[in-house]
């Protein structure tokens, strides 16, 4: 049950990343620019972030890589979370969003993953 909780997490947190995050950059749709401007970044590598973000997910959702994918998503999630102070977007629904996403991430890696939760012991 723990398992597929985890993988239930997991599946969500990827679905997420790939649908409201990835394709938008990797489509080139114009919410993905108009975004990055409004937080200061109006020249952001858009396509660069994208594909980041697509490796850090896929990492993650494959077994073997899911520690090294989260560790890496961490590191983007970070950036979003310093964008957003920076821009002065408000606390509890865009900047700690990057904190939530992150605690889904964890929480499903380490429901699925035993080797991940033993190394919190």
């Amino acid at each position: 049950m723990r398992v597929k909780i985890g993988w239930t997490l997991s599946a969500l947190f990827g679905l997420f990343m790939l649908g409201a995050s990835v394709a938008p950059k990797l489509l080139g749709m114009p919410i993905a620019a108009q975004t990055m401007a409004d937080l200061g970044w109006p020249e952001a590598p858009i396509l660069l972030i994208g594909v980041l973000e697509l490796c850090c997910t896929l990492l993650f959702l494959f077994p073997p890589t899911g520690l090294l994918g989260a560790v890496l998503m961490m590191a983007i999630l970070g950036g979003a979370i310093t964008t957003q102070l920076r821009a002065g977007s408000p606390l509890a629904s865009h900047t700690l969003f990057g904190i939530y996403l992150g605690v889904l991430m964890w929480g499903g890696l380490l429901l699925r993953d035993r080797r991940v939760a033993l190394l919190l012991r």
